[in-house]
């Protein structure tokens, strides 16, 4: 990978993640811990990254700079690929599952918190979480030749949601691979792909 593609690659983890430490931007990449540290540096001196040491001593997250950048590289790699319309196509058919995701994870974290009346049963939660599934294996179909970064979404999410059997906290925790952030990765990705706004 070259640097321009190193940079798409370090932008847009963050862009997706948020905030993330350079083991989650190797994890998110796929690329070599020393090229996504180089990577990291070189946003920082070009204005496109800043370290978050509130969030932990080696977070990172994008600047607005950054932000931009990665949009009109995602931009330009899409019209590379002639892929717009089909991103657009999926991410269509991604919204009413979104809808379905959404609602699960919000009845369950009121229900944590005590909130929910009646409160969520975990079997229905966990049905709605299970059906979604179907819809990552689409996205991964449809995108993952071209934009081999969607595919492994499926495989994070039914992990997520196997897990929540034993231990609920899986399906909306934000300090693990839930299925709620795994969930709001994905959609982060398709609509920064297409330069939209959430």
């Amino acid at each position: 990978m070259n640097g321009q593609g190193a940079l798409l690659a370090v932008l847009h983890a963050l862009r997706v993640r948020g905030v993330a430490d350079p083991g989650q931007v190797v994890s998110r990449t796929g690329l070599p811990r020393t090229l996504a540290e180089d990577a990291l540096l070189d946003a920082e001196a070009a204005g496109l990254a800043a370290r978050v040491p509130f969030a932990g001593p080696d977070d990172w997250s994008l600047t607005e700079r950054g932000r931009a950048r990665g949009e009109r590289l995602l931009a330009a790699e899409l019209d590379a690929l002639g892929m717009r319309a089909e991103v657009q196509a999926v991410l269509d058919a991604f919204l009413p599952w979104n809808d379905r995701v959404v609602g699960a994870c919000t009845r369950w974290q009121l229900t944590e918190l005590g909130l929910a009346r009646p409160p969520a049963d975990l079997v229905e939660v966990l049905r709605d979480l299970d059906g979604a599934a179907g819809g990552l294996a689409l996205v991964e179909a449809r995108l993952g030749a071209g934009l081999p970064r969607f595919v492994g979404y499926r495989a994070r999410f039914a992990d997520a949601v196997d897990r929540a059997r034993e231990v609920p906290s899986w399906i909306a925790a934000t300090d693990r691979d839930s299925a709620h952030r795994v969930w709001f990765e994905l959609h982060e990705d398709l609509l920064a792909t297409l330069g939209r706004e959430r």
